[in-house]
């Protein structure tokens, strides 16, 4: 499978499982909902500069939205937040705050080490 379909079916998955929508995501990335779709079935190739988004929205590694196993795929949805009713500012929120974790878990680990 191709790497953008690839990419494009971890996003859909991570979206819906998370109750996201295409517009959801397109106000969130601040481009047109059409994008979205587009992305999710493989037709555009992805931006890093999207993927890093997202991986800090879904609260994954970039690489997770990489991941072509299903079974690893689905490990992370674990770990993933539940939308419920959030806009636009709600989930630039938490984009932020996961963001902000994960770079101190990463600090944590290299004072450790």
């Amino acid at each position: 499978m191709e790497l953008q379909n690839i990419i494009g079916s971890n996003l859909q998955a991570f979206r819906t499982r998370l109750g996201l929508t295409q517009d959801q995501i397109g106000d969130f990335l601040e481009v047109d909902r059409s994008l979205i779709a587009k992305y999710e079935n493989g037709i555009n190739e992805i931006t890093y500069v999207h993927l890093k988004k997202l991986s800090n929205l879904f609260n994954i590694e970039v690489e997770d939205l990489l991941e072509e196993n299903f079974v690893l795929r689905e490990l992370n949805f674990a770990f993933a937040f539940r939308a419920d009713g959030l806009d636009n500012t709600d989930l630039k929120s938490i984009s932020e705050f996961q963001k902000v974790v994960r770079n101190y878990i990463e600090m944590s680990k290299m004072k450790h080490e």
